[in-house]
């Protein structure tokens, strides 16, 4: 059995979403807080990671969250947000004076 079981049940729950499995990429860190996960996948497959209004990760988080209990460990997944995305600004930002 594997020292990092939440590190792996990650990978192959979005390795069995995404439509470019080798792009997956995690990274696990451990501190007083507790266990971090970080995710990375291939820019074109974050609708699918995230899903529609965020339910997919809500739902790998929670599986993870019981994950951890079983292993009396905190144990939180970060999305990377890939590189040159960008987020919806809100309307006062763009309101003109």
């Amino acid at each position: 059995m594997s020292e990092r079981p939440d590190q792996d049940f990650v990978e192959y729950v979005v390795k069995a979403i995404v439509d470019n499995p080798s792009d997956v990429e995690t990274t696990r860190t451990v501190d007083e807080m507790g266990v971090l996960i970080n995710l990375s996948v291939n820019p074109a497959d974050m609708g699918k990671v995230i899903g529609k209004e965020g339910q997919t990760a809500k739902s790998i988080r929670t599986l993870l969250r019981i994950l951890g209990a079983k292993n009396n460990a905190r144990v939180t997944l970060k999305i990377a947000e890939p590189e040159g995305s960008t987020k919806a600004i809100s309307e006062k930002a763009t309101e003109v004076v």
